[in-house]
């Protein structure tokens, strides 16, 4: 097998043989089992082996005195080296991390190296039948398989809403763990290693391997049409580990740890708490960035990409799976890619086609503010794709990713450099910033104390039952006209934004909850036949006399703002 598969120079030495043999992975190519089997008993003893162990503690001399942990494990067990493959990040001695990094390779390529980790999923492994994947029980290969048919498990339980199998919290927190210690590395994942090698050749042939990079490169190409089917699939099984973990990517945990640290968002030694979660890390530090306060850029960078991730791809978020797992049957299916899923449970919200349950609406509402749209609008890749030729003409003149952009575009609605799939994607965005005022970053930055000073409002990531969301534009809304005689009135420029809004959503019924909800009668009833969208509004204003008092009330506090704003 050496002869027929590893190049001469490194027949030498037995480290380079190794790394060589357990690289292959072509069926006509296959090891033959004797040769598997010695390996994985070359395996074992390396790690359990004295000697390895004492070139372990010779070469990481004073990192193992600085890591108490290791220097307590006890000898001959294997412990020594799998303790410091755990930490191999805090490691700064060059020669010692060198020989960690060869060992790493080593252990990860078989699950029972890793330690600690047979011992905490054992029960697990025979409860999902992980370890039946294939017959060769010593096959080197099958050992990727069986942690990744552990993560699968993982990850389905969490879209469940009765879990028929539950992963034991022991096995949970070691799965997690090897997840995050191959991190930065994607030789370590063995099995998305051998289903992504192609497409790594295909995509990312020029992406150093190392901190995360070819994972991060994977991902941006994941809904390529040439994109493997087996890889993309292992890529979905990661990136739904991050979002249970935000720790499992790499460039995510290195980037935003100071800041995390910085404005209290990450709880220490909690293993699998809601902290570790991706939308509680994202939520968190975009509280802090609405805040005014200093996110760094890498970090910013960071969020920026895992927002648009999520967004991308709806199957990353549980709650979507729970909640409108339905409606995306009924109403959604075969659309998975590029974010059309969620663009179209959001058209299925705004009542043009079926209905939707409140707990989906709120797992769509939810996902909305984690990913944050409204604050640069190529989150949205439905949004932005069907908007390019749009923002280029009519929005040339602002800034790339500036949040203006999307009330530039609503500005041009119903004009003739709007285009109709543009217009959609947009109103069924709109359709949720607009009952969140927080999702509008303008509005959220140039109110945000007229709202807690009149309306009682609490932090960006915080809701009380007193004042929801959508309560408090409409609360703000009833400031903006009130006389100098009238007391409490909003700052000139919150007035100026909030007249904004009221202009723009004038354009479609929809967009102003409060109106749709009390003119829902007088729209039916005056309005339906001869009204083309965006002149409902008109309409009612034509029919004033005629309306319910609750909608009457309502369309004249907004004729008179619309007169101000004109004047």
């Amino acid at each position: 097998d050496v002869v027929r598969l590893c190049s001469k120079h490194s027949w030498a030495n037995n480290l380079a043989v190794l790394e060589c043999l357990q690289d292959v992975r072509e069926p006509d190519n296959e090891i033959s089992s004797d040769c598997n089997h010695l390996l994985w008993n070359y395996k074992l003893n390396l790690t359990t082996d004295p000697k390895f162990e004492s070139v372990a503690r010779e070469v990481c001399k004073s990192t193992i005195a600085e890591i108490k942990e290791c220097a307590d494990e006890p000898v001959g067990k294997g412990f020594l080296v799998s303790c410091l493959v755990d930490h191999r990040g805090n490691i700064t001695e060059y020669q010692c991390h060198q020989y960690i990094t060869k060992m790493t390779a080593i252990i990860f390529s078989d699950y029972r190296l890793i330690c600690g980790f047979m011992d905490d999923c054992k029960a697990d492994i025979n409860l999902l039948k992980c370890g039946s994947i294939r017959p060769g029980e010593k096959d080197a290969h099958s050992q990727g398989e069986v942690v990744a048919c552990l993560e699968k498990g993982l990850v389905k339980e969490a879209e469940e809403t009765d879990p028929r199998i539950q992963v034991s919290d022991e096995c949970k927190k070691a799965i997690l763990r090897v997840a995050e210690l191959s991190s930065d590395d994607f030789h370590l994942d063995r099995h998305l290693y051998f289903a992504c090698r192609d497409d790594r050749e295909r995509f990312c042939e020029n992406t150093q391997a190392g901190e995360g990079r070819v994972y991060k490169c994977l991902f941006n190409h994941k809904f390529e049409e040439s994109m493997s089917e087996k890889c993309r699939d292992a890529l979905t099984t990661r990136q739904k580990l991050i979002a249970q973990d935000y720790k499992v990517s790499y460039s995510l945990a290195k980037s935003c740890k100071s800041d995390l640290k910085k404005y209290r968002c990450n709880v220490e030694n909690l293993p699998r708490s809601r902290e570790a979660r991706l939308s509680y890390l994202l939520m968190c530090l975009e509280s802090a960035v609405h805040r005014g306060r200093q996110v760094s850029s890498e970090c910013q960078g960071e969020m920026l990409d895992y927002r648009r991730m999520l967004m991308e791809d709806f199957s990353l978020s549980p709650e979507i799976i729970l909640s409108c797992r339905g409606e995306i049957e009924h109403h959604c299916s075969g659309l998975h890619r590029k974010g059309r899923t969620l663009h179209c449970l959001m058209k299925v919200v705004r009542g043009e086609k079926g209905n939707v349950g409140p707990n989906c609406q709120q797992a769509l509402q939810t996902l909305i503010q984690e990913t944050d749209p409204g604050a640069d609008y190529r989150i949205d890749r439905a949004l932005n794709e069907a908007c390019e030729s749009v923002i280029q003409t009519a929005c040339k003149h602002i800034r790339s990713g500036d949040p203006m952009i999307l009330s530039c575009l609503m500005e041009h609605l119903y004009t003739e450099k709007m285009v109709e799939d543009c217009e959609h994607r947009l109103l069924e965005l709109q359709y949720f910033i607009s009952r969140d005022w927080k999702l509008d970053t303008v509005l959220y930055r140039k109110c945000q104390g007229d709202a807690s000073r009149l309306c009682h409002t609490h932090g960006w990531n915080e809701t009380s039952e007193l004042m929801p969301p959508g309560a408090v534009f409409s609360c703000l809304y009833r400031h903006a006209y009130r006389t100098e005689e009238q007391g409490r009135r909003l700052s000139r420029e919150c007035r100026a934004e909030v007249q904004r809004i009221l202009h723009q959503r004038a354009m479609d019924v929809k967009l102003d909850p409060v109106l749709q909800d009390k003119c829902m009668i007088d729209l039916g009833k005056w309005c339906s036949e001869k009204t083309e969208t965006g002149q409902e509004l008109e309409c009612l204003q034509d029919h004033l006399d005629d309306l319910v008092s609750d909608c009457r009330d309502i369309v004249g506090n907004l004729t008179e703002l619309e007169s101000e704003v004109s004047v």
